[in-house]
């Protein structure tokens, strides 16, 4: 084990967020658990995010702000959410983007860094196996970094490392790691439609399905519907 250091982990309650929890700790974090409650459709993510800290026993904080005031997506609106294909152009954004999210997210992230003298902010956000979100990508995360440590006194005096560990990993590849860390899988919720049970329609959930299909392991939640191509090997 490193060293500890203490950070904060952007924590959804999805497969991403638990993953990079429990990579985080086993590279000798001290962390503070962090979700939001955004006025998102799937609010059971925030359930999945607490049983995931207590998993790990985590200090928790849940940061309350309304999106539904800004709208412009199928989870802060009564817009449906799209459901059904993978196989969309690489230029093609979901009805499921959130306007300017993970900006949000990570610059209250670093105002409460900044405060508690924490200089690690981690998110679990991928660039592979994702569904096109524009706050996904490489370069976002890039500039993002360079703002935080040129519009923040933390940033200028000590430097923010913004650690996004996964963004070049698969899903599959994802899933292998977690389970050799020990995430407990069956604890989180991906699915955007936010019922008990996850839809196995949505973009979340075929990745998600898609991710445990090719890392040769089955997925541990219950699914409403179960696609083709899981059933093949795990129906």
């Amino acid at each position: 084990m490193a060293q500890e250091r203490k950070g904060i982990v952007l924590m959804s309650g999805g497969l991403d967020s638990a993953t990079v929890t429990g990579l985080a700790l086993n590279d000798g974090y001290d962390l503070l658990a962090l979700s939001f409650d955004y006025g998102q459709r799937h609010k059971i993510e925030l359930e999945k995010a607490k049983k995931i800290a207590d998993h790990y026993s985590l200090q928790h904080k849940i940061f309350k702000i309304d999106l539904t005031q800004v709208g412009g997506s199928s989870l802060t609106s009564d817009v449906g959410v799209e459901q059904g294909s993978l196989n969309r152009s690489e230029n093609y954004i979901p009805n499921t983007y959130v306007p300017s999210r993970n900006i949000i997210f990570i610059t209250i992230a670093s105002s409460i860094a900044e405060v508690s003298g924490i200089q690690t902010i981690f998110i679990g956000a991928n660039a592979l196996d994702y569904s096109g979100y524009p706050d996904c990508r490489p370069e976002f995360f890039s500039a993002m970094r360079d703002t935080l440590n040129t519009g923040t006194k933390l940033g200028i005096s000590k430097g923010f490392n913004l650690e996004v560990p996964l963004q070049y990993l698969k899903k599959s590849e994802i899933i292998k790691l977690g389970m050799s860390l020990g995430v407990p899988y069956e604890l989180t919720h991906s699915c955007y439609l936010g019922g008990e049970k996850a839809c196995g329609k949505c973009d979340s959930c075929l990745l998600r399905l898609k991710g445990f299909m090719e890392a040769g392991i089955k997925d541990p939640v219950e699914y409403e519907y179960l696609p083709e191509f899981y059933i093949k090997n795990w129906g």
